[in-house]
């Protein structure tokens, strides 16, 4: 049984995931992307089940601080029975950034038992940044666990005045809430040092777009 697992770091338009993933029966992967400030790029994932009781986890972060263009695809496909696919893309956006989700799951007729969930969460920091989210399902099988879901707002001024009356000055209590927000995107990686080096990278960008 094969196991895939893979962490890009897109910070170049060069450095893009590789476009498509064929999961045979019982395999496994795992794959995360991570697109830090300062790169346009476009970054299409394709990712189709062609054996039973295989799995997916995609996990992905964006930071936009400027003027970047980030537009991610994600086209995963259920043709057999008894699958699971797990989507996380977070991302924050400002100065005058413009980021697209489009996310897509398609559950073929006779894929029984197919487990297929999709998540995209925003936060917008600048009136200028600019998020267009388009999650979609399509679903031909009846005996299925399907979701998709996606967000776009701003910072929770509860939560930020909460942190300042304990003293904590404004622009920490926003980067605070920002790496609590993407954070969920890395407990995926099972390398610890390597989570943390990441960890140490989104907490540098974050620091960098206020």
């Amino acid at each position: 049984m094969k196991e895939y697992r893979r962490i890009y770091v897109v910070d170049s338009p060069e450095s893009l995931p590789e476009s498509s993933i064929v999961l045979g029966e019982g395999e496994k992967a795992s794959v995360t992307f991570l697109v830090f400030p300062g790169v346009s790029v476009d970054i299409p994932v394709s990712v189709e089940f062609t054996g039973e009781n295989a799995e997916l986890s995609l996990r992905g972060i964006y930071i936009c601080g400027g003027g970047e263009k980030v537009n991610i695809r994600t086209d995963v496909r259920h043709n057999v029975p008894g699958c699971v696919s797990d989507q996380l893309v977070n991302g924050i956006a400002a100065g005058d950034a413009h980021v697209t989700f489009y996310g897509k799951i398609v559950v073929a007729h006779g894929a029984q038992k197919t487990q297929a969930y999709q998540s995209n969460h925003n936060v917008v920091l600048t009136p200028s940044a600019k998020v267009d989210t388009r999650p979609q399902l399509e679903i031909y099988a009846d005996d299925v666990k399907c979701s998709h879901g996606a967000t776009v707002g701003s910072l929770n001024e509860d939560e930020q005045f909460y942190m300042r009356s304990r003293g904590i000055p404004e622009a920490e209590a926003k980067v605070l809430q920002m790496i609590s927000f993407v954070a969920p995107v890395l407990d995926d990686i099972e390398d610890e040092e390597k989570k943390a080096e990441l960890s140490a990278r989104v907490e540098e960008a974050i620091r960098s777009i206020i």
